[in-house]
């Protein structure tokens, strides 16, 4: 439960800082700082994760749960709708290819055979 505490804080915070960091990074010891914070939310004696996520992380998600439940149900209805409409464009675009190839190759076969004249095909001899 620590660490699930720990590597939740951390996405937040990296999260955040992804976008923070082009504003903040010019000032005067901000990656010590930053370093420093890290360190204390990993140190076991401060408990600096498990101490941000039940003041903060923990009473945000439980008054946003039933949201969240929402939010995922319906990733999982429009992803199985996005998975199945290109399934079904994946399947037309091969079909489609697969008869312009085979068109174009009885179309090759049929050339070739008009190639040949008559006294060509007599010549073969036949296995009859």
């Amino acid at each position: 439960v620590r660490w699930m505490m720990y590597w939740i804080v951390f996405a937040l915070f990296m999260a955040t800082e992804t976008v923070t960091d082009v504003f903040l990074s010019w000032l005067p010891f901000y990656y010590e700082v930053k370093m420093a914070f890290v360190i204390w939310l990993l140190s076991p004696y401060t408990r600096g994760a498990s101490l941000l996520y039940r003041k903060f992380v923990h009473p945000t998600l439980s008054r946003k749960e039933k949201e969240i439940d929402t939010y995922i149900i319906q990733a999982r209805e429009r992803g199985y709708e996005t998975m199945v409409r290109f399934g079904k464009r994946g399947l037309n675009i091969a079909a489609t290819a697969a008869v312009q190839a085979a068109a174009k190759s009885q179309g090759a076969l049929a050339g070739r055979l008009r190639s040949f004249s008559m006294q060509d095909l007599r010549s073969i001899p036949d296995e009859a």
